[in-house]
């Protein structure tokens, strides 16, 4: 879990450095196109075991918005708001798997689970309107954020039933095959980077292939096939406390103040919406 956290918050920062000269389209469609190519050779060394009929709803699912929609929103988000600021609203994912678990999984809906998803969603507003207050505020930005979000959160409860059921590597190499078809109307844009960039740039994309999607996903998948998909999904909350350093050290990015208070709020949103209902006690106690 260490690896996948510390690759994601690098991924925020490399997403940022790479958007000022790669359209959103292009660099998805890149990093997917290697992450597949990368992948697809871990798949197909070993015996393979594919899904059924029943897995690709929840596979659609996982490809079309975590690896696609999400890719395509969060590399526009970063041409508009910082890495840090990014990886932020990001997180507010966790909670909106909260919510949908009570309405596809049937879990309870608890009085703190109502409080903490207040509080979360407090949290970005607050940060939107730290960068809606001056010049260089982009309210495009913040919600594409909160787009890439909400396609995080169906990923995660797409992927955890696949993950009991069918290896982690197969489903990660699916769902990156499926993302990549999704920004197939970029190829253009791909191919005028390919041949106009400099040689730094396709390592930037290559880079973002291989360790943030391929190595990442798969650790990713490994964990998450073995553990609580909610209590999982909380340790994610360190992404953006490392990716706002590296960009700070990498990027001289720094985001507002008020973005450091969102972001307190949407950790403390999900910390409460984790909180259990105290027991009674028994009459033996």
């Amino acid at each position: 879990m260490a690896v996948t956290l510390l690759l994601w918050a690098s991924a925020f920062v490399a997403i940022r450095h790479l958007g000022r000269d790669v359209p959103p389209g292009a660099l998805s469609l890149g990093r997917l196109l290697v992450a597949s190519v990368a992948l697809g050779v871990l798949v197909f060394r070993r015996p393979r075991t594919w899904p059924a009929r029943r897995d690709w709803p929840l596979l659609l699912l996982c490809g079309v918005g975590w690896f696609g929609i999400y890719n395509l929103a969060l590399n526009e988000a970063e041409r508009r708001i910082d890495a840090g600021t990014s990886a932020l609203i990001v997180q507010i994912g966790p909670i909106i798997v909260a919510l949908l678990a009570t309405v596809f999984l049937g879990e309870k809906m608890t009085r703190w689970l109502l409080i903490g998803m207040a509080v979360g969603f407090a949290g970005v507003v607050v940060i939107a309107r730290g960068f809606s207050s001056g010049d260089s505020g982009d309210m495009v930005g913040v919600w594409l954020a909160v787009l890439a979000a909400v396609t995080y959160a169906v990923g995660v409860l797409a992927q955890k039933p696949l993950l009991g059921r069918l290896p982690g590597p197969e489903v990660t190499w699916l769902a990156c095959v499926i993302g990549a078809v999704v920004c197939l109307p970029w190829s253009g844009e791909l191919v005028s980077v390919v041949r106009d960039r400099d040689p730094s740039t396709l390592w930037w994309i290559a880079y973002l292939g291989i360790f943030p999607t391929a190595i990442a996903f798969s650790t990713w998948a490994y964990v998450l096939a073995r553990s609580d998909a909610g209590t999982l999904t909380l340790t994610t909350f360190l992404v953006p406390f490392i990716a706002t350093l590296i960009a700070w050290a990498l990027l001289s990015e720094v985001p507002p103040p008020l973005t450091f208070v969102g972001g307190a709020l949407c950790i403390a949103g999900v910390l409460l919406t984790r909180r259990k209902p105290r027991v009674a006690a028994t009459a033996e106690d």
